[in-house]
């Protein structure tokens, strides 16, 4: 990933992330009800999904324009970059 402004956004994103699950582990310890503590888990999931989407955006071209001297692509190479994808998105 070479775009500073993009980098610095990320990993501002994982901070805040970083930040709700010491406040997760905060309610568990106090105690708080189990709603409130899964509502907070699905907010740093769906945080998460997000940094993963940024990130697979920015990359895209980086994971997908052939390194190739030729400009061909890899066969096994693209085959392990469509299978992260699809586990990503599952």
């Amino acid at each position: 990933m070479e775009n500073e402004q993009v980098k610095k956004n990320i990993i501002n994103r994982l901070k805040t992330i970083k930040g709700h699950i010491a406040g997760i582990e905060r309610m568990i310890e106090e105690g708080k009800p189990c709603n409130e503590v899964l509502l907070q888990i699905a907010a740093i999931k769906a945080s998460v999904h997000k940094v993963g989407l940024v990130i697979m955006e920015e990359s895209a071209m980086d994971c997908l324009i052939p390194n190739e001297e030729d400009g061909r692509v890899n066969r096994e190479e693209m085959e392990n970059i469509i299978k992260t994808l699809i586990q990503f998105s599952k």
